[in-house]
């Protein structure tokens, strides 16, 4: 397997927050929305070089997707951001709604994902979040894995028209992919070739599964490891090749397994391709308490969860 290594972490909310501040400074028609967590989603740069291109709406998610979409009308580029549990679950009406039935072109940009805001708990922990947006036709949906990726993804969906669901999160992971990469919407990157199993993994759980890999192939196991960073438009392409190549899959998210990146792989698969699959992701129920690793262990979200799913679809294979 090809190293990878990194030489600090550093968290995916920072990737978006760098990127913000640079096309503020390249576009004028770059805009900034929050409610209330500026320093939470790393608009701080933003809001001071540009006072009059940032809003802070307090605690009125709602209104401030409603203002977002106006902004639109006048040419605008909006990028709005808090935590993912509220910009999702809080203000869904108002984006299937204003941004996403009407096909305006708001960056709907989604901070503290998953298990890993930890101790903020079950009511924070986002776990719905990318099925709840891939289902509104239009919607391209991405989640990226680290700090690097985050900030060429934010710099991408600038220059996309039409509305965007941006993933990321607070934990600092392995920053490890390159710093000056070129990112294509709705294509995968292959990370590691293999022939045993296609291991598919998106947003947190591709450094796990980087680290699950070196174990398996250190075995004789060979894998095929795909970043799968936009979860809508899917690179069909590259998991079909991938299926076809293998013949066993496990998909990894940070995500409840219905409504995520597995039910869209499985559902490509049994159209396609009929294929053993295994799932790494939490197996519909909430989250709880507790420190981002403490619960992604809990829950089966590491790299050794992927590696015991890898051991459970060769068997099916078999």
């Amino acid at each position: 397997m090809k190293k990878y290594t990194y030489t600090e972490k550093k968290d995916t909310r920072s990737g978006f927050g760098d990127a913000l501040t640079i096309l503020g400074n390249q576009n004028e028609n770059v805009v900034a929305l929050t409610a209330d967590v500026t320093g939470s989603v790393k608009m701080g740069t933003f809001a001071r070089q540009h006072p009059e291109r940032f809003f802070n709406t307090g605690i009125q998610e709602a209104n401030m997707i409603g203002m977002a979409a106006g902004l639109t009308l006048e040419g605008k580029i909006p990028f709005v951001a808090t935590f993912a549990e509220f910009i999702s679950g809080r203000v869904y009406d108002q984006i299937r709604q204003v941004v996403a039935y009407s096909e305006k072109n708001v960056k709907i940009c989604a901070s503290h994902s998953g298990l890993t805001v930890g101790e903020d708990g079950a009511t924070h922990q986002a776990l719905e979040d990318l099925g709840m947006m891939k289902m509104l036709p239009g919607m391209t949906v991405i989640n990226t894995c680290d700090y690097n990726q985050t900030k060429a993804a934010t710099m991408a969906i600038a220059e996309h028209e039409g509305p965007v669901y941006l993933r990321f999160g607070r934990p600092k992971m392995p920053n490890f992919t390159p710093e000056n990469q070129t990112f294509e919407i709705g294509k995968a990157v292959v990370l590691n070739e293999g022939t045993d199993v296609s291991v598919f993994a998106t947003g947190h759980l591709v450094w796990p599964a980087i680290e699950a890999v070196e174990k398996l192939e250190a075995e004789g196991i060979s894998v095929d490891l795909i970043n799968i960073h936009t979860i809508k438009p899917l690179d069909e392409k590259a998991v079909l090749n991938s299926a076809k190549k293998t013949g066993a899959v496990v998909s990894c998210e940070e995500h409840n397994r219905l409504g995520g990146l597995g039910e869209s792989i499985a559902g490509l698969l049994a159209n396609e391709l009929p294929t053993p699959q295994e799932f790494v992701a939490v197996n519909d129920r909430f989250g709880e308490s507790g420190t981002g690793d403490e619960l992604m262990h809990k829950y089966g979200l590491d790299a050794d969860g992927i590696y015991d799913a890898v051991k459970r679809v060769l068997k099916k294979k078999q």
